[in-house]
């Protein structure tokens, strides 16, 4: 059995309980995690004893953003991290709220930081996952999409959540709208210069859709806008092809047994079901997720969700009754989540290994 010590949160600026939270769901044989978030009392513990140490230094866009001119920050991140590395720990530029091309318009840290050689993790498929899964796993929820009489009781074609304007974004909102497409839908886009909002009966009950802030909230979810929809189109953070970064985005229409289209990364939806979920190929046209230009993935959805619009609905929920179940029960399955969650943490293990072999 080997053990592992992780300082997680150098500088105490993020939100360690979380990424504890996550160290905790993984399932690795043969390792425990130890960990403190305070660096002030690692002097209670023998570091000795353990075979492998990491600081976490959380990179979070949102949070740290602010400290980037704070040369007394600064000074003190330096002088905790040169002597940590004195004492063999080994660091993680904690950003898993994040993708790589995210980080790129993110906090950038001093040079001395690299000098001592860290591992980059952002958030990947695992970190949303594991976030909403400890967030609404005693949730009870009352989504109704199966209740067929001589009607299908969906009034609107789509659900479809904008907040950042990004450039992908900002394409497909303009051409689903040249389109028509979203003339009968539920959606959003906040980040404009004049913000579309939802109304207050499809907002979070607590919130007046005028104070939706800037950052929070995006994790929780209320029932009536998928009740009231057929179809979620996601809009998620990237549509680059050189990693999947999967967020509350996707999670929400899985845990609300809703059908769904996504706008994201290159082979968004292949990976999806790489990892246990099953997707709508046997239902609708899924092949914009095999595009790689993005202009024609746009084209391809814009044209997949004007064909949508004159599906039978009712014949599509009865027959994917299963498949979403299916998904409902993947995502609140410790165990599947625990297996992604190890391949995060293994990677840590291994750069450890790695850097004392190069060292």
């Amino acid at each position: 059995m080997q053990r592992n010590f992780i300082l997680t949160d150098v500088m105490k600026t993020g939100d360690h309980r979380s990424y504890e939270q996550f160290i905790d769901t993984h399932s690795i044989p043969d390792q425990i995690f130890e960990y403190t978030g305070e660096y002030y009392t690692l002097h209670n513990y023998d570091l000795d004893s353990y075979d492998r140490k990491f600081a976490l230094i959380d990179r979070t866009i949102a949070n740290n953003n602010k400290l980037i001119n704070n040369a007394e920050y600064q000074q003190e991140l330096i002088r905790r991290v040169k002597l940590l590395h004195s004492q063999g720990f080994k660091f993680i530029m904690a950003s898993p709220w994040e993708s790589y091309e995210n980080l790129q318009l993110g906090y950038t840290y001093p040079n001395s930081i690299g000098e001592v050689g860290s591992f980059n993790w952002v958030g990947g498929v695992s970190w949303f996952w594991n976030y909403m899964y400890h967030k609404h796993k005693d949730s009870k929820f009352k989504f109704t999409h199966d209740h067929f009489g001589s009607y299908f009781h969906k009034l609107n074609d789509f659900l479809y959540l904008n907040k950042q304007p990004r450039e992908h974004r900002v394409k497909l909102y303009n051409k689903l709208l040249k389109e028509n497409v979203l003339s009968n839908s539920l959606y959003t886009f906040l980040g404009l210069d004049k913000p579309v909002r939802l109304t207050q009966k499809h907002e979070l009950p607590w919130i007046k859709p005028e104070n939706y802030p800037k950052w929070g909230l995006d994790q929780d979810i209320t029932e009536q806008p998928y009740i009231d929809t057929v179809c979620s189109i996601v809009s998620e953070t990237n549509d680059n092809d050189t990693d999947v970064f999967m967020t509350e985005k996707i999670w929400k229409p899985i845990m609300a047994q809703h059908v769904f289209v996504v706008h994201g990364n290159h082979l968004y939806l292949q990976k999806l079901r790489e990892i246990g979920f099953k997707t709508f190929g046997s239902y609708f046209d899924e092949s914009y997720d095999l595009e790689n230009d993005k202009d024609k993935k746009i084209n391809a959805i814009v044209s997949l969700c004007k064909d949508l619009k004159t599906k039978n609905w009712q014949d599509i929920y009865r027959q994917t009754i299963a498949l979403r179940q299916h998904n409902y029960d993947t995502f609140f399955n410790k165990e599947k989540l625990s297996e992604q969650i190890n391949k995060t943490l293994i990677s840590f293990l291994e750069f450890f290994d790695s850097s004392q072999v190069s060292s």
